[in-house]
């Protein structure tokens, strides 16, 4: 154990591989680091964990850091001289079922975008690679040859011997007892052996890290549930270089362990740890559970089944242990919202072995630049609000997400745990109606209305069910009137002397301190990536209302508020409105007949907002559409709502209103070319590619984030261009299903790929929008490949809908 320094740039607080990794990372960029562990390394999960190394994953981020993961554990002989344990074996999946030999095909497809060499396989060879399987059910297999599998002790302290050389202080036996701030902003932590002073910290704390965070005011939502596997005795003959294998539609896994065979599964309904407190003890370093005996019945079974000699082997070791897991699968990387300069890099849901290594590298070059160019939204702590954090939605959530890792992973997949957190004001109204519901920021939103039929989703990777009545909502708000619920977007206030000079420094494009005055806009990072989508309206001078994607909240907050430079007051606003929206060619004459005469073209012109009494309630009206047609949307205060949209129910019969849910929203705005932030937009894209320059103002004098690079970027040629495209021919819908990050061709070779996509009910047309390397003709020969085969591609240059946005601004 070293002596504790009295400073450092960062204190990294866990001493797991993801905490080692962290700080080697850290360090190798010249920062003074400092990592304290509680007890000893690799204590809490790391020492249990199973070591198994996959590089693909259900998304590319995830895949980008794996791949980096093993590129580190590669690169550690030479950093140390040291054998790391880690091997490359390779892994393989097996598809029992169509739909998981199709989901196979996908993420085959997708591993392109990365040169992640995969290869789908047959039964036979199936049982070539791992002869101690059966193999008659199986239909196709999924394998990945420079996939591998480690001991963690090993590995871990090998990271740490790295880090060490680079100048990292390891200290054991160090327990945290404080977190120091000054306002909103780290200044140190305060332990049993002494304080550090620090600029910054990571906190690496596994399953201990929510509740850490907690005590600091911090949201950390991830929670430990107990993972259950078994150790043989060793099993003769077993070839070293076994591949790691997974069952996932039995939920079943499988590794060589020094000489022995380890095999667990992923339970489809967890047991949460803990569960009477809620709270991991300070003292459980090697802690393990009782064993459950029906799991490990159910082991058994599954495992005999694949596996037949496993029926005669001796168990030498049932284990249980505490694995965190998170809301939506995915690990915690980035700056918390709450506190400045405090990271996190933890929630790893039992893949932390494989992800770490990358984890770390992301994290430490995310807090030296002080944002990320790398679109890592899905892994960002501040994709979730402080809800999802709460014991009760937490404990709930991760009973499913446990075994969500193993289950199909279906396109516009709902979860079903912890539902119903915030209801619209009138949720049992829209349910009459058919409403499907979805959770988006914990609000149950209509997905789409049945009208005829039970409102479930049945998933799979073509036809949707829910298309015939996305088609009708769509055509009906083309043709007539649309009611879509927009409550869940993100509504901040921005008032005070300074607002609008700080509005023009967050904003790139130029806003308009007038009344009723709305400017669609992006904030930007330094390096000219887009942080927020959102459109900025002026209530009244110097008082603003910023409006942006749902689950955007924390992150867009966060952002605005680090960035302020002076004093103003800010306000989240979003669960004081609901929002409607009312869209399409009747929607001025519907809103006239129910409200009064102020919906003329001279009264109320496009990008323009005003309030209007109803019934002794103030309304906001903001005329913009989202979908491309004329429209407004309308805020509401929260508790007049209902009285709102029985107003509106009511003439709505007259004039025969098609109430719409959010997948015929996504389809009107990608034929109307309108982007979404998180899918088409991104912190890893500039407006200039993305096509957004006109949202780009530089005759304003005031200085904006990101204007010094996008000025000297702005002549040059684009490297990434984002368009939108069609399948030339006419396939049905679904057929086949365009989702996202399919890669797109060009003579062979791969020159883009896909971030949206949708059919267009009412033009007949696969849709997608996609970055493409330089600039587009339109003769060029490409194409997209999904699920294993190439469709030819059509360049659609202006929007298939409204080209001129007559209809909109009529």
């Amino acid at each position: 154990m070293g002596s504790l320094p009295q400073e450092a740039k960062v204190v990294v607080i866990g001493g797991g591989i993801a905490g080692c990794s962290t700080a080697y990372h850290l360090a190798n960029n010249g920062w003074d680091t400092v990592l304290i562990e509680r007890d000893v390394l690799t204590s809490g999960t790391t020492w249990h964990a199973a070591g198994m190394v996959t590089q693909l994953g259900t998304t590319p981020q995830i895949t980008k850091i794996r791949k980096n993961s093993v590129k580190f554990y590669n690169d550690l002989k030479d950093i140390t001289g040291l054998d790391t344990s880690f091997r490359q074996t390779g892994t393989i999946n097996i598809a029992t079922t169509k739909s998981r030999h199709q989901e196979f095909m996908r993420q085959k497809t997708m591993s392109k975008l990365f040169n992640l060499e995969i290869e789908i396989i047959d039964k036979k060879k199936f049982k070539t690679l791992y002869p101690i399987a059966k193999n008659k059910d199986v239909l196709s297999g999924l394998y990945i040859p420079e996939d591998g599998q480690a001991d963690p002790e090993i590995l871990t302290k090998t990271i740490s011997i790295a880090a060490k050389k680079k100048g990292v202080k390891i200290i054991e036996k160090c327990k945290l007892e404080k977190i120091i701030k000054r306002g909103n902003q780290i200044r140190g932590v305060k332990t049993n052996l002494g304080t550090i002073d620090c600029e910054y910290i990571v906190l690496c704390a596994g399953m201990w890290s929510r509740q850490i965070g907690e005590a600091a005011g911090v949201s950390i939502p991830l929670y430990p549930n107990e993972h259950f596997y078994m150790i043989t005795e060793d099993y003769k003959n077993l070839p070293k270089d076994l591949p790691t294998f997974r069952d996932p539609d039995t939920y079943l896994y499988a590794r060589e362990y020094h000489g022995k065979m380890m095999l667990g599964i992923f339970e489809p309904n967890a047991k949460n740890a803990f569960k009477k407190t809620g709270k991991v003890p300070n003292n459980f370093s090697f802690g393990e559970f009782k064993v459950d005996k029906n799991y490990i019945k159910m082991l058994h079974q599954l495992a005999a089944k694949r596996i037949p000699t496993i029926k005669n082997l001796t168990i030498e070791k049932y284990f249980s242990g505490p694995e965190s897991f998170t809301p939506d699968s995915n690990f915690l990387l980035g700056e918390t919202e709450e506190i400045k300069n405090f990271y996190v890099c933890c929630g790893f849901n039992s893949i932390g072995i494989g992800s770490s290594g990358g984890a770390g590298k992301a994290i430490a070059e995310w807090m030296i630049k002080g944002h990320t160019n790398q679109d890592l939204f899905n892994l960002d702590v501040k994709r979730f609000e402080k809800f999802n954090s709460s014991l009760k939605f937490i404990k709930e959530r991760t009973t499913e997400t446990l075994g969500d890792l193993f289950k199909m992973h279906w396109p516009y997949k709902q979860l079903e745990t912890a539902r119903n957190i915030k209801l619209l004001p009138y949720h049992k109204e829209l349910k009459k109606l058919g409403a499907c519901f979805g959770q988006t920021a914990g609000y149950e939103r209509p997905m789409w209305f049945s009208r005829n039929k039970k409102p479930i989703y049945k998933y799979s990777y073509g036809n949707q069910n829910w298309y015939e009545f996305a088609k009708k909502e769509c055509i009906g708000t083309r043709k007539n009137l649309g009611f879509f619920d927009l409550t869940p977007f993100v509504k901040f206030d921005l008032s005070g002397k300074y607002a609008h000079e700080q509005l023009q420094y967050l904003c790139a494009n130029n806003i308009k301190n007038i009344q009723g005055r709305t400017t669609y806009t992006q904030m930007l990072n330094l390096s000219g990536g887009i942080e927020a989508d959102l459109t900025v309206s002026c209530l009244k001078k110097n008082y603003f209302r910023i409006i942006c994607p749902a689950l955007a909240r924390s992150h867009n907050k966060s952002h605005i508020l680090k960035n302020l430079t002076k004093k103003v007051k800010f306000e989240d606003v979003t669960d004081k409105y609901s929002c409607m929206g009312l869209f399409g060619p009747n929607s001025r004459k519907f809103l006239t007949e129910l409200f009064g005469n102020y919906f003329s073209n001279d009264n109320f012109p496009f990008s323009r907002g005003m309030y209007i009494n109803i019934s002794n309630i103030k309304i906001w009206f903001q005329r913009l559409s989202f979908v491309g047609e004329l429209g407004w949307e309308i805020y509401i205060p929260i508790k007049k709502t209902k009285i709102i949209f029985e107003k509106i129910k009511k003439l709505g019969k007259k004039y025969k209103i098609i109430y719409s849910g959010m997948h015929a929203l996504d389809i009107l705005r990608l034929e109307k070319k309108f982007l979404h932030w998180g899918h088409d937009i991104t912190s890893e894209n500039n407006p200039f590619e993305a096509g957004l320059s006109f949202a780009v103002n530089f005759k304003k004098k005031e200085n904006f984030i990101g204007r010094k690079i996008l000025e000297k970027i702005k002549n040059k040629p684009l490297k990434n261009k984002l368009d939108l495209f069609s399948l030339k021919n006419n396939f049905k819908p679904g057929a086949p299903l365009m989702l996202h990050d399919e890669p797109i061709f060009k003579e062979g070779k791969i020159v883009g790929y896909t971030t949206s996509s949708n059919y267009s009910f009412f033009y007949k047309k696969n849709l997608c929008f996609a970055y493409v390397k330089g600039e587009i003709k339109d003769k060029e020969d490409l194409s997209v490949e999904i699920e294993g085969k190439k469709y030819s591609l059509r360049l659609e240059k202006n929007p298939i809908h409204d080209v001129n946005s007559k209809k909109m601004r009529s």
